[in-house]
């Protein structure tokens, strides 16, 4: 009788590990089909600071934000929002919504690579144990007069030591296109390489990227094993630069490329219009969002508009 116990057992424990396996791939497959790129929990919200007709602080601009059903923020700023850049970290987590980046221009007017306004950013955000990322950029001019090789071994510097203070702090860096030199695809993509960093990422907007438009696919391609945020905009080849997603006859198929790629992050909306209500431009992109989400056929994230 024994002889016979122990195959039966094998048995058994096999199956058992086979359930356990089946029940686990489930689970990881409906979440995977749960997962909508577009929904409206996938959100943050960009450029509605200082562009804002309404001037709002720290706890109107996260009540509005928890109005409207955003969850998350990308902190741009002027000189005089930095004083207040304290209260708007603790407002957010009052309100939980999440900071999910902080807007780092990086000009080279300081004494060394960074400026006073930089390194408050970088004393706040350690003073209050805030862990986010920052979108670093630069001007045109900060690699002007240099040749190819020059513009990228001052860029490799230059984001090398930003991210090695962002780490010291708990943050990380993502390269952000603003345009130019910098804000080509392949460019970011050359530094994080020269660097061999996996820890940086690359946030794109296309509200930058209208030139670029005929080599989208390309561009996700080369990006995508770096690409942590995409901004959406309305994109129309003539421009305007600044359009509600949904009122541009491009992005439907930059959007359908995006999710086709597998790109599985963060997705952000404008404000970025300086003499209007960021509220108002806000709903105008979600109303463009469901739009453009009924045109795809993409239910799943229709849902949550």
């Amino acid at each position: 009788m024994k002889n016979h116990v122990l195959p039966i057992l094998s048995l058994l424990l096999a199956l058992g590990l086979m359930a356990v396996a089946c029940t686990g791939r489930k689970a990881a497959e409906d979440a995977a089909d749960d997962f909508a790129l577009y929904s409206k929990d996938n959100l943050l919200a960009w450029c509605i600071v200082p562009f804002d007709s309404e001037k709002r602080g720290p706890e109107q601009r996260a009540r509005m934000l928890n109005e409207l059903g955003i969850p998350a923020m990308a902190w741009d700023w002027r000189m005089e929002h930095l004083p207040l850049m304290h209260e708007e970290i603790e407002t957010l987590r009052r309100h939980n919504i999440a900071l999910s980046a902080v807007w780092f221009w990086v000009d080279g007017s300081g004494e060394g690579l960074l400026n006073e306004a930089n390194e408050v950013i970088l004393k706040t955000l350690a003073e209050s144990g805030t862990r986010t990322d920052l979108w670093l950029s630069f001007p045109a001019s900060f690699f002007e007069g240099l040749s190819e090789e020059e513009k990228l071994q001052k860029a490799t510097e230059a984001v090398g030591q930003i991210r090695d203070r962002a780490a010291a702090i708990g943050c990380r860096v993502a390269l952000y296109n603003h345009g130019d030199w910098f804000g080509e695809p392949a460019n970011q993509v050359r530094i994080i390489r020269a660097l061999g960093a996996e820890d940086i990422g690359i946030v794109y907007n296309f509200h930058h990227a209208h030139a670029q438009v005929d080599d989208f696919g390309s561009n996700m391609e080369l990006m995508m094993p770096h690409l942590w945020t995409v901004n959406l905009n309305g994109m129309k080849a003539d421009g305007p630069k600044i359009l509600p997603v949904g009122q541009g006859d491009l992005e439907l198929e930059m959007m359908k490329k995006l999710r086709a790629s597998g790109y599985a992050r963060s997705i952000g909306i404008l404000g970025h219009v300086d003499d209007r209500d960021v509220r108002l431009v806000l709903q105008g992109n979600l109303d463009g969002m469901a739009k453009v989400l009924g045109e795809m056929g993409d239910e799943t994230a229709l849902r949550t508009y």
